[in-house]
Order: structure tokens, then C-alpha cells, then sequence
């Protein structure tokens, strides 16, 4: 398959349908999440986007990127399936870093699920360290 050359892109909310798609077929959703919600706030919000690439107006990627004024957070970072280890992954976490960087952000973190060996493995053969972290949490509303 030759090398997708689109640059990454800010999404909005007409790529809702599709982006979720990705998300699902890279097992990334949860039943007690709504990704529609995830999405709309990621694009809607100020402190937020979700970025894509496209091959031939198809969506093959996404990451969705956010800020806390110090720290950013990355999530659903998906590639269409069957385009796993083609680049596609690293170019979108290249450019969660700069969004990040550009929006004042000093450091990126991310969460990967304990049993998720593969996802542990690209982030760390991307330059990405396990911290020594406990990360907590509750939920406070559905969705």
C-alpha cells in the first residue's frame, strides 16, 4: 500500500461518523463511554481537537488531543486497520505533540490499558516512557 502523503487535520463534527468507526474497529471504545459525546466535546471545546488524516477523502487516522495549560493528554489514536505499521501512527502523535507544544503544553501523557501489550509497544518504540504514576479515578456522570 503505498505511503499516505495527506497532512494531518484538524476534524470537525461531520467526521464524527467516521472517526468513530476507526475508534470501534481498533476496539478503543467502552460501553460506559459515548464516543459521539468524547468527539463532540474534542472539537467543540477550547482547549481540545481531534486530528485526522485522510487517504483520498477517507479518513485512515485520528487522535484526539487536549490540554490542561501544562500537561497534554492524547486518546484515541486510531489507524484504519490493515495500515497498522505503515508510519500512519507516529505522524499522528508527531502532530498531537505539536498541537500540544503550540497550545503552551510542556509534556504529553497518555493512558494505555494494562493488557494492551501491542499499543505499550509502539509508545515506546516511539520515544515514550512508563511514568511512575498511579492514576486514579471516578466517574461523576455517564457519558
Amino acid at each position: 500500500m503505498a505511503e499516505v502523503a495527506a497532512p494531518v487535520e484538524q476534524l470537525g463534527l461531520a467526521d464524527a461518523a467516521d472517526a468513530i468507526a476507526l475508534w470501534q474497529d481498533n476496539g478503543l471504545t467502552r460501553p460506559w463511554n459515548a464516543p459521539q459525546a468524547d468527539f463532540t466535546r474534542a472539537v467543540e471545546g477550547p482547549a481540545s481537537a481531534v486530528l485526522g488524516i485522510r487517504d483520498g477523502g477517507a479518513l485512515v487516522g485520528t487522535v484526539m488531543v487536549g490540554h490542561d495549560g501544562h500537561r497534554g493528554w492524547v486518546y484515541y489514536l486510531a489507524v484504519e486497520l490493515g495500515r497498522h505499521r505503515q508510519g500512519l501512527g507516529a505522524r499522528l502523535m508527531r502532530a498531537a505533540e505539536a498541537w500540544i507544544v503550540d497550545h503552551g503544553g510542556v509534556k504529553l501523557q497518555l493512558m494505555v490499558r494494562a493488557d494492551n501489550e501491542a499499543a505499550s509497544g509502539f509508545y515506546t518504540a516511539i520515544g515514550y516512557e512508563q511514568q511512575a504514576v498511579t492514576v486514579l479515578g471516578r466517574r461523576l456522570a455517564e457519558g
